[in-house]
């Protein structure tokens, strides 16, 4: 069964859910809403939304280094309990996203955290490119819009499809991950070494 954009955002914003999780309880629901949040509900993926207010001081630093050890991740992610920093659901998402940052070399945890005169300059080198394509004036910010998404996807850790999971992406399978342990979960920062790479002064 065809399920339509509108029907997964209605449903992502009562349960907090993410994308593939809300279209696949759809699917499964046939398209009826209060059976595909049950689905979720049962789950346990609904209500990660919920906990996402509530402070996260707890956690864990991971540190992955990959096989040939040129590649070398520091990553801290918080929990709210030392409780859940132990639970082996937690720490296991928390080396699968070292993992990622090794494979997919992110440079933001988030858009949030993109400067904004980057995101500035980002925007003007799209609008110029549309504009030289010839698109119309009206549509260039929709075109830079959409633009500005892929370029989410490409620098911000949360916005990339996970390297083991490629149809969700690392906020998808935080947000998984909350709605699993009962408790709110933030990616805090990392660091991704690369042997011989220049450092910037």
């Amino acid at each position: 069964m065809d399920i339509n954009a509108a029907q997964v955002k209605a449903l992502r914003e009562k349960t907090g859910a993410g994308v593939m999780d809300c279209k696949k309880a759809l699917q499964e629901a046939e398209g009826d809403m209060e059976k595909a949040l049950r689905i979720l509900r049962e789950k346990g993926l609904a209500g990660a939304k919920k906990k996402a207010g509530r402070s996260a001081a707890d956690g864990v630093i991971d540190a992955y280094i990959h096989l040939n050890n040129r590649v070398g991740v520091l990553l801290e992610v918080n929990c709210e309990t030392d409780f859940v920093a132990r639970n082996e659901t937690f720490r296991s998402m928390v080396h699968d996203i070292a993992m990622h940052i090794a494979a997919s070399a992110p440079l933001y945890v988030s858009a949030e955290d993109i400067p904004p005169e980057v995101l500035e300059q980002e925007k003007e080198i799209y609008r110029k490119r549309a504009l030289q394509e010839g698109k119309p004036e009206k549509v260039v910010d929709k075109i830079v819009e959409g633009r500005l998404k892929k370029f989410y996807e490409e620098v911000c850790l949360l916005d990339q499809p996970f390297v083991k999971e490629p149809e969700i992406t690392v906020g998808e399978l935080v947000q998984r991950t909350i709605a699993a342990v009962g408790e709110n979960i933030v990616v805090r920062r990392f660091v991704r070494y690369q042997l011989g790479e220049t450092l910037s002064e």
